[in-house]
């Protein structure tokens, strides 16, 4: 049976939480297309549920749905089939940060605008699990990305407050950075001997980026920012936005962050 036409079918489907070699029931199959086609049903609910997915002592039902989300998106389906998938990984254990690497790592592979796509419908559901009302909770849901944690390690280094997030510790290390309206931080430097420096790719809200000596660069959300090493330079929100952006730590010799003095309320009082 023609594997495409089975995930279409994966929408309809409810899948109960198991733990490990517990047998998964469903009906979806008989109910959707029993009298049209018996024998998909049989094989949709029998076969691909009643044993694949129920094989949970070879692979996890978490390991399942990230399979599961890998083929669609790589098929280039993002409609209510991955929609579903989506929710269920989400109650399989897979967590907003993880959701994030998962999608970035398999944009790389299966191509930029289907993750896009998929990155639209994840923040959907991952939503879900933020709650209040307030402007935090609300740019929250504006971006996929989780906010984190207070930035209480570098709080010395900002004005203002920020949040911190570390989204992949492997290959390329990068965070996403979120900063209150007003908030920066301050003059810094990424010093390397040979390489080194940092990229920052906008997020979500209204930024602001600025070497010595030359005017400031706004960012928006996709707008990419490329800092040299041992260039003076400092970034962060506008006065009346939330700003979030992801920061790449650049591999180089010998680096090191150097902070130096905070951005003053009359240099950035001169902002547009």
């Amino acid at each position: 049976m023609n594997r495409l036409i089975l995930s279409l079918i994966f929408g309809l489907i409810t899948i109960t939480p198991a733990m490990a070699q517990q047998k998964i029931t469903q009906t979806a199959g008989r109910q959707q297309l029993g009298d049209f086609a018996p024998e998909f049903a049989h094989l949709n609910d029998d076969i691909l549920f009643g044993e694949v997915w129920s094989r949970n002592d070879l692979l996890s039902l978490r390991d399942r749905s990230l399979v599961t989300i890998t083929s669609l998106i790589s098929q280039g389906i993002t409609d209510t089939s991955l929609t579903y998938h989506l929710q269920e990984a989400r109650k399989n254990g897979i967590t907003r940060t993880e959701i994030s690497e998962i999608l970035t790592h398999i944009a790389f592979y299966a191509g930029w605008p289907k993750a896009w796509a998929a990155f639209r419908l994840a923040k959907e559901v991952w939503n879900e699990d933020i709650k209040g009302n307030d402007a935090k909770a609300n740019f929250e849901r504006a971006m996929i990305f989780p906010i984190g944690e207070p930035n209480t390690a570098y709080a010395k280094y900002f004005t203002g407050n920020s949040y911190l997030a570390q989204i992949s510790s492997e290959q390329i290390p990068f965070a996403n950075v979120t900063f209150e309206p007003g908030c920066r931080n301050n003059w810094h430097i990424h010093r390397a001997e040979k390489g080194g420096g940092q990229m920052l790719v906008g997020v979500a809200g209204r930024g602001w980026y600025q070497e010595e000596g030359k005017d400031p660069v706004e960012i928006l959300p996709g707008t990419v920012i490329n800092i040299p090493a041992n260039v003076k330079h400092w970034h962060g929100a506008a006065r009346d936005s939330w700003f979030a952006h992801l920061a790449f730590a650049v591999p180089g010799e010998e680096t090191e962050n150097i902070w130096l003095e905070p951005v003053s309320d009359d240099e950035y009082n001169k902002l547009p």
